[in-house]
């Protein structure tokens, strides 16, 4: 796997930053030297989840709300912090019986809550992210993207259109550049789905065949800082197993 040790200096927000994931996340960033901006919507929620970590400044915010957003990244700006990484982890999971029972409050969960705080954050903060020497945008998405089910066809079709979006983002980033090579990258990290140490407890007898640990997530997400921006802009990145 890539070095990350390396990112001294650099300003990583993690939005969606209580979950499992945006926890490890944290941990991997801020031990590799980078400080951490994680944002959440509920405050005490953050305070416990990454409380006990240093360079690590907590942000509330409405990531479905675009003023919200923009509020957040003018306040960054103002206070000296530049973003240099983006890493989203805004998400969740609905799920239905066949394609008739994909209701409407499903997908508009998935929507909200995937493809808007996407859309909103990408768009506050893709300035900072091509003025950073290394500017890196990632997501999570889903191996349910390549093989969707009639169950989770509306999860799969909102994580589509979330690496739609990264991809378009990806190209702003090359077209910016005089030669075409990106400086900045937006990344798409794939995954099967994803495990944890308290799965893990209260499953024990599972074995969780392609899941991906988040701590092994973290890794590859903090990797991506390290590896040539031209080479993983736009692509599809799978963490190592």
């Amino acid at each position: 796997m890539t070095d990350s040790s390396g990112l001294p200096g650099l300003n990583i927000l993690v939005a969606g930053a209580t979950s499992q994931a945006g926890v490890a996340a944290a941990e991997a960033f801020t031990s590799a030297g980078a400080r951490v901006i994680a944002v959440g919507s509920d405050s005490a929620r953050l305070e416990l989840s990454l409380g006990h970590l240093q360079d690590v400044e907590l942000r509330t915010c409405d990531l479905a709300d675009f003023s919200a957003v923009l509020s957040l990244s003018n306040d960054l700006r103002v206070a000296g912090t530049n973003v240099d990484g983006l890493i989203h982890l805004v998400g969740g999971w609905r799920g239905g019986s066949g394609i008739a029972g994909q209701t409407d409050e499903d997908y508009d969960f998935l929507h909200h809550s995937v493809l808007t705080t996407l859309r909103n954050t990408s768009r506050a903060f893709a300035g900072d992210l091509a003025r950073s020497q290394r500017g890196r945008l990632a997501i999570v998405s889903a191996t349910a993207v390549d093989s969707p089910t009639a169950s989770s066809a509306s999860y799969a079709a909102v994580k589509a259109a979330a690496e739609t979006w990264v991809r378009a983002v990806a190209q702003e980033f090359a077209a910016a550049q005089p030669d075409g090579q990106a400086r900045a990258a937006a990344s798409i990290v794939v995954v099967k789905a994803l495990l944890d140490n308290k799965m893990r407890a209260e499953s024990p007898e599972r074995r969780f065949p392609g899941y991906t640990h988040v701590r092994d997530l973290a890794a590859t997400l903090a990797g991506l800082f390290g590896q040539d921006a031209a080479a993983i802009n736009g692509q599809r990145v799978y963490p190592a197993s």
